[in-house]
């Protein structure tokens, strides 16, 4: 019968099976009919030729299930009353059915929802024309082994390079953007004029920019991202020809690019211009200020790319010694400059969900021990009646599969539920860097994953029992002394599945106990000033502070203001707020050798009171003082880290410093230095940092830090008012505490949330463990009834029963955790790069989870050991 039959007739057995029957039915009469006929042309009498007819068929309804056989059909008969008869054995045992499902619906939940970041991550292709061709390039130096570009080393790498078909740039940052409601702070992006013909990308509205868009002298043009052009102008198509105006200069609107497209490094981008070199940051080589991004072309690797830049970084080192010594080139896959920093941490909680899933799969398949020894008599009778081993193994598989099947679909539920939750939970700063997971979901890809997991466990469910049956001859089902074969059993497989899930939930234990340590030092990591009642708000002044003098006054006029707004203690200006990476300064120190070193340290402008503000320790020397400006010579305050570097054993104070860049400037002498302040991430050293005087060194972009008795977030509004009320053109933004700012930090947030989810599946594994355990020893106890009353009988008291169970119950314990030890050190060493403060082989940490998951183990074996010791022997061998 050809295959296309077949299948029809299967499934014609599946969706219509009346019809079909009918069918049968009406054949075979059919042939019946002709046979009688046959046999009355013979010469029988009707009566006789029909029963020689039937006698010739075997029978009617033989024939038809012979019938049936042949074509197949029985085949999906029986599987359908495979499942009716499983979920008729589930529903006899709720309480099995329950905990199995619901066991195996957590385990797929936290496997499958974290596999949908994963898959949104690191395996979907970035939303670009051939995505593997592109890649960020970037310069290297010491302190930033993948450091931004200057313009003029961009120019010249664009032109000498001979491995991509395009090298594009861009530059991220704020714009002050007017509006008739008065001025805004929107998020820009400046790109050259391929930038998005490098990409890929083709706008859905208006047009590209042109070759020579980002010329000089070229027109001032942007394009709109599509969420704003939604939003700000209604996604009207008149915005065409549009004037927008960015930091006081109207720029024409020529498009908007697609709602799919995103530039991560980028986000959230809002106006994507031109990138004209007119400040004097572009015109300067040895400002670093843009990245690259570029295509591959055809038949170059990475590797090869990042040879042929660094070829060039050391033809223009030595062309331009003074600004390009010490700096190399690093070329890397653009996948791995998006989500590189977020895949150790995916790829852990992966690790992480799925060892709770398979502490899940072992914890069912020990139930399924369980229940499958009460069945061993009803498998026995079957096969005795003739039941052959293949029908025992269908059946069996059937109710894995029922079972894997509620337990999946529960499981997806729930997974459906957490990428929808969890995203939420993710701080809008450090979301807005993830645009990749935006369209998280349960996809074909997370589906087949899900499929992939549902087939292993419906596998394993179904192999259990027959494992666990096969270990005993079939006959012995029959007697009723055959219960020791189970105890039996349980030693051989059981235990085995007890010291796996012990070493599992230990591995898991000590990861989030790790983690949680971790972040915990994080939070309390020395900042080098105070923290609460602190709030900083982020200032951007108009085109119109253009000199140095309006600059100063603007921001003295804003610490007046400030000053007199109830609740506020001292308020102070930095060019950049705490905890936040600076800019990088190449120094020298008066009056010694110099051979045009690379000594680059942070530097910060600040006004007088930022250090008093901030509550920071000075170790030497003096403040800045409102004497300390444009009239007086310059002065610098250095950090701990500086002096420890460039002035080791000596004191620093009244020594000298010179920016490299700029040899005509006159010389900044040391008048003091702090304490180290976190002016960079929290998990981060602190680098050499020198604090410039605001006064003598302005900037039009600051952060004003205020001191206050009240509540700092609630002094945000009243921050902003006071400034828009000097001027409206001023744009505010950011505004929060520095408690807040410390919480939501990328670094504490990391470890906060992997924290938190390994603690959640370690939670989990922990309970299963416990109940696993219990259920498997209570168990055993009850097949060694027997024995234990024989042995009471003979004299035993209750304190060997206990020993009896707790030290079987002990070696599984010890062994589980011995191993689980081992693994959780090697797990730990993986992610230390997670680890903050704190040893892969933190010896509190590795023995508070051997007491815990030791004790609760313990704990979990004394109770049937207590219900062993209290049985009564006389009815242990009256039951038995």
């Amino acid at each position: 019968m050809r295959f296309s039959t077949i299948l029809r007739l299967r499934l014609r057995s599946l969706f219509l099976p009346t019809q079909l029957e009918h069918e049968l039915e009406e054949e075979l009469r059919y042939h019946l009919e002709r046979q009688v006929d046959e046999n009355v042309a013979a010469g029988m009498r009707h009566e006789d030729a029909r029963l020689a007819a039937l006698r010739s068929v075997h029978g009617f309804e033989q024939r038809k299930e012979e019938c049936r056989d042949m074509r197949g059909v029985y085949l999906v008969d029986n599987l359908l009353q495979d499942a009716r008869f499983a979920m008729r054995q589930l529903r006899k045992s709720p309480a099995f059915a329950s905990t199995a499902i619901c066991t195996l619906a957590l385990g797929m939940c936290a496997s499958v929802a974290i596999f949908a970041f994963v898959d949104a991550a690191l395996i979907k292709p970035l939303p670009y024309p051939n995505p593997s061709r592109l890649v960020g390039v970037y310069e290297s130096v010491a302190m930033f082994p993948q450091s931004n570009l200057s313009y003029a080393d961009y120019i010249d790498w664009k032109r000498l390079n001979n491995v991509f078909t395009s090298l594009a740039a861009y530059q991220t940052g704020g714009m002050t953007l007017s509006t008739p409601e008065g001025a805004q702070r929107a998020r820009g992006v400046r790109v050259s004029d391929d930038f998005f013909r490098t990409l890929g990308v083709t706008p859905i509205l208006g047009r590209d920019f042109r070759p020579g868009a980002d010329l000089p002298a070229a027109a001032r043009t942007v394009m709109l991202s599509y969420s704003t052009w939604q939003k700000r102008y209604g996604g009207e198509s008149g915005v065409l020809g549009q004037s927008v105006t960015l930091n006081g200069e109207p720029i024409v609107i020529i498009g908007v690019l697609p709602p799919e497209f995103h530039f991560a490094p980028a986000e959230p981008a809002e106006f994507w211009t031109t990138l004209h070199a007119t400040n004097p940051c572009d015109l300067r080589r040895g400002c670093h200020n843009m990245y690259g991004v570029a295509r591959l072309a055809d038949g170059v690797s990475i590797q090869t790319a990042a040879a042929n830049m660094t070829s060039i970084a050391q033809q223009l080192e030595k062309q331009y010694p003074e600004s390009n010594r010490g700096q190399g080139a690093a070329v890397l896959s653009l996948t791995e400059v998006i989500v590189g920093n977020i895949r150790p941490i995916l790829l852990m909680l992966l690790t992480g969900a799925g060892l709770l899933l398979l502490i899940a799969s072992v914890n069912v398949a020990s139930l399924l021990i369980v229940r499958s020894a009460s069945r061993r008599r009803e498998i026995a009778v079957r096969t005795a009646l003739g039941a052959s081993a293949a029908r025992v193994v269908r059946q069996l598989l059937t109710e894995g599969l029922v079972l894997v099947t509620a337990g999946s679909a529960l499981g997806l539920i729930l997974a459906y539920w957490a990428t929808r939750f969890l995203p939420t939970l993710i701080p809008t700063t450090i979301a807005a860097r993830m645009p990749f997971l935006h369209h998280l979901g349960l996809n074909a890809r997370v589906a087949a994953f899900a499929a992939v997991i549902a087939c292993a466990a419906a596998l394993l469910f179904a192999v259990t029992p027959l494992l666990q049956l096969s270990l005993s001859k079939s006959g012995e089902g029959l007697a009723e002394g055959s219960r020791g074969s189970a105890g039996t059993t349980w030693r051989r497989l059981g235990s085995k599945l007890v010291v796996l899930e012990l070493a599992i939930a230990m591995v898991l234990l000590v990861g989030a106990g790790l983690l949680g340590k971790s972040l915990y030092h994080l939070l309390n990591v020395d900042l080098g000033f105070r923290a609460d009642h602190l709030s900083t708000l982020n200032v951007a002044a108009p085109n119109t502070y253009a000199t140095d003098p309006q600059t100063v006054a603007l921001a003295r006029q804003i610490l007046g203001r400030v000053a007199i707004l109830p609740g506020v203690r001292s308020a102070a200006i930095s060019s950049r707020p705490p905890l936040m990476q600076g800019n990088t300064m190449w120094i020298r120190v008066g009056g010694r050798p110099f051979n045009g070193e690379h000594n680059e340290v942070q530097y910060r402008e600040v006004t007088a009171g930022y250090f008093t503000t901030l509550e920071a320790r000075l170790l030497g020397g003096r403040y800045f003082t409102d004497r300390d400006d444009a009239s007086t010579p310059p002065v610098v305050i250095i950090n701990q880290a500086l002096a420890r570097q460039y002035f080791p054993g000596e004191t620093a104070v009244g020594k000298q410093l010179h920016y490299v860049s700029a040899s005509s400037q006159a010389p900044m002498e040391i008048v003091g230095f702090v304490d180290d302040i976190k002016e960079s991430a929290l998990d981060t050293a602190t680098p050499p940092t020198m604090y410039v005087a605001f006064d003598q060194d302005p900037t039009s972009g600051f952060t004003i830090a205020v001191r206050t008795w009240q509540d700092e977030q609630s002094l945000v509004p009243a921050l902003t008012k006071a400034i828009h009320e000097i001027d409206p053109g001023i744009s505010t933004f950011g505004g929060t505490s520095m408690t807040q700012a410390v919480n939501d930090s990328q670094a504490a947030y990391v470890r906060r949330s992997s924290a938190a989810l390994v603690g959640g599946f370690a939670a989990l594994a922990w309970v299963m463990v416990v109940v696993g355990l219990y259920g498997v020893v209570a168990y055993s106890v009850g097949q060694r009834t027997r024995e234990i009353g024989v042995r009471m009988a003979l004299g035993a008291g209750r304190s060997s029963v206990y020993r009896l169970i707790l030290r079987d119950a002990g070696r599984l314990i010890t062994a589980g955790m011995v191993i689980g030890l081992v693994c959780a050190v090697a797990a730990a060493t993986a992610m230390r790069g997670l680890l903050f403060g704190v040893s892969s082989w933190d010896g509190p940490t590795l023995s508070s989870v051997a007491a815990v998951l030791g004790l609760s183990a313990l704990l979990a074996s004394y109770i049937p050991a207590r219900r062993a010791a209290s049985v009564n022997p006389v009815d242990a061998l009256r039951a038995e």
